[in-house]
């Protein structure tokens, strides 16, 4: 019996020394990712920074989000930001080309809004700086909310009373508060809380249990294959332009990228690198639209960016990585606002 019992004691001491040492070396392989990770990456904060043209205040974030969700800043009184950049499915409307005006349609995929206001710019081809200058360019495409020009706009605000009391309440030191520029300082605004913290956040700020273990072994994959050096920092990508085939040519190109903008021959096939936050939700991918699988989209971007074939298995671990970035959406953005009623002088919708 007694010999028993020390054998026990033995197994038992045993496992606690295996099960100290397994504990130890995970331990020391997930402090060593993360700091591997904490090189390439930022985690979220909670607001993203105003320009001081423009600082966030309560009162003109709820502004920004009823123009946001209000149909009327289109001529048709049917499509409003959020049709093609729709909160409920992650700032995306999932189709490869937006429906504007008329049922018609451009020839890229509506860009993610949500994180946006980390980008160095805005749009595909960068050609708005910031969020305001954002703002103002789908209102006046004809192809999207078709809206001639920018006093249309304002004279139809102008005949809804509550919207002019709350512009001169937001905007009380402007002589002239309900101005096209102060529509798109009121959307930006809003899309400056459109924040969205996920398990990877949870990670970068130290609680290595955030990640399973495939998202981890899919976190090292990113990093060791290169895809951080485009996607990277705060909104793991947005931060940079990029050529769409440095390797390879990307199978169905037609799009000249930022060469529409510069008219330099350098930019031609170059994009701004989209950011992969919540990107397992806003399929499809790359600026046409033209892929569906997130598996695939993987496997391109492989091939065409760094030259690599990955495995299968390789592909699955990123994707999950990948999904670990799917993060939260602000409650209260995702709260239809009561919007104004307009008036018997409101202009009517133009189809």
């Amino acid at each position: 019996m007694k010999g028993l019992r020390m054998k026990l004691k033995t197994v038992v001491s045993i496992t606690i020394v295996l099960s100290t040492f397994i504990f130890a070396s995970v331990f020391a392989e997930d402090n060593e990712l993360l700091t591997q990770a904490k090189k390439y990456f930022k985690p979220l904060p909670k607001e993203i920074p105003a320009p001081s043209s423009n600082p966030t205040t309560p009162q003109k974030v709820q502004l920004g989000k009823k123009l946001y969700y209000d149909p009327r800043l289109s001529l048709s009184g049917v499509i409003s930001c959020n049709t093609c950049h729709n909160l409920a499915t992650y700032g995306s409307d999932n189709v490869e080309t937006s429906l504007g005006h008329k049922f018609a349609t451009g020839g890229r995929n509506a860009p993610k809004v949500l994180n946006a206001g980390f980008h160095i710019a805005q749009f595909w081809d960068g050609r708005a700086k910031d969020l305001e200058e954002q703002a103002k360019g789908p209102v006046l495409n004809p192809l999207e909310m078709a809206m001639p020009n920018p006093e249309i706009v304002i004279n139809r605000l102008k005949t809804i009373p509550e919207y002019v009391e709350e512009f001169k309440v937001v905007f009380e030191e402007d002589p002239n508060p309900v101005s096209y520029d102060n529509v798109a300082k009121a959307i930006a605004a809003f899309e400056r809380i459109l924040v969205t913290p996920s398990r990877v956040d949870k990670f970068l700020n130290g609680d290595t249990s955030a990640l399973t273990k495939k998202e981890k072994e899919g976190l090292q994959l990113f990093i060791s294959k290169g895809c951080f050096s485009c996607h990277n920092g705060v909104a793991i990508g947005g931060g940079m332009y990029q050529k769409f085939g440095v390797v390879k040519p990307y199978p169905y190109q037609k799009d000249l990228g930022r060469y529409e903008v510069t008219k330099k021959e350098e930019d031609k096939y170059v994009f701004k690198v989209p950011s992969l936050r919540n990107v397992t939700r806003t399929y499809p991918y790359f600026h046409d639209g033209k892929v569906w699988d997130i598996k695939e989209a993987v496997k391109i971007m492989g091939e065409t960016q760094l030259g690599v074939t990955l495995t299968e298995e390789e592909i699955d671990k990123i994707v999950a990585f990948l999904d670990s970035l799917t993060g939260e959406i602000p409650k209260d953005a995702l709260q239809l606002p009561v919007l104004p009623p307009s008036r018997p002088d409101t202009p009517k919708p133009q189809l």
